[in-house]
């Protein structure tokens, strides 16, 4: 069976090495066009292109994809497998594929549709997420299910670290959705019309920290974010980042401390008990942090240095 995949970013590779290691017929891949990366704005291909090229295999970039029908019916191929792909599907490609256009999604459905599944589960506070693999319509990710594979996120994994994770996930699901589309032997199962949601997708605007929010919501915040667009905070008038954090347990001194203290404020000066900021409902123990211009370091790293003292607020 002849597949043309579609893909873009560092997510969408594992899956297409799987499908080409488990023997399937990959006439072509559809990325986006190259984009400036970087301050010096070097024009560079998407992960999925290198990969591709790799293993000498067509690639396509058209600027948008409902210009290419013709080319694309032109390969006389099967069916689309899309992954992370970044385009929005017309009728016209989607009645391209006589065995459809399958998509994996990195979310549960329907809760998960959209653009940010992985960031908006641990944003959260979810503990399960998984990957499904559905048949491709013209709605937001509404299309019926074929199959899907459920994982526990742990209570310390970033956006980043699960990513990865769901992309190996994706990777063998892809390839068993496959031999079913081939076997014939499958069932669709229509989304629930029932607990369906919509997220969107994240950016910097999400990312600033507001320590009047709980431990577990700012932690998740933080966990979310990382490893783009990365949580920060203000520290007289100075931007900083925040990489990780866990919630706080505080000695009996800083519970008196934090009594008259504001949400924000940095509750002790020893390097040893890290960098304390007080939230809603207790404390946040900020673990790796980065100044402007400078290099990630501990948080106890960071009071040490004289960077935060017992006392200064950073800014919500």
């Amino acid at each position: 069976m002849k597949i043309i995949y579609a893909g873009t970013p560092d997510f969408a590779v594992a899956p297409l090495q799987k499908l080409i290691e488990n023997g399937a017929e990959i006439v072509g891949v559809i990325t986006q066009i190259d984009k400036p990366q970087g301050r010096k704005g070097i024009l560079t291909p998407p992960p999925v292109k290198t990969a591709a090229e790799g293993w000498n295999i067509p690639v396509f970039q058209p600027e948008k994809i409902r210009d290419f029908v013709e080319e694309i019916r032109a390969l006389n191929v099967d069916l689309m497998i899309t992954c992370a792909y970044g385009q929005i599907l017309t009728q016209a490609v989607l009645d391209s594929f006589p065995k459809g256009v399958w998509n994996i999604h990195a979310g549960l459905l329907p809760k998960y549709r959209g653009a940010s599944p992985i960031q908006s589960c641990i944003l959260n506070g979810e503990t399960i997420t998984g990957v499904s693999i559905m048949k491709t319509e013209l709605g937001l990710d509404c299309g019926d299910v074929l199959c899907v594979e459920e994982t526990a996120i742990t209570e310390t994994e970033t956006y980043g670290e699960l990513s990865d994770r769901l992309s190996l996930l994706g990777a063998d699901l892809i390839v068993k959705a496959v031999k079913m589309l081939t076997s014939g032997d499958y069932t669709l199962t229509p989304q629930s019309e029932e607990g369906v949601g919509v997220v969107r997708k994240i950016n910097k605007d999400h990312a600033k920290i507001d320590f009047t929010k709980s431990m577990a919501e700012i932690v998740n915040l933080i966990r979310g974010m990382n490893p783009a667009p990365i949580a920060y905070t203000e520290l007289d008038g100075n931007k900083i980042n925040v990489y990780r954090a866990e919630k706080a347990v505080l000695t009996e001194e800083e519970i008196v401390y934090a009594q008259d203290a504001v949400c924000g404020q940095v509750l002790s000066d020893k390097p040893k008990r890290g960098l304390l900021v007080k939230c809603a409902d207790g404390a946040v123990k900020l673990t790796e942090v980065q100044a402007a211009g400078g290099k990630r370091i501990s948080g106890g790293d960071f009071v040490n240095g004289r960077k935060a003292r017992q006392g200064q607020v950073f800014t919500c």
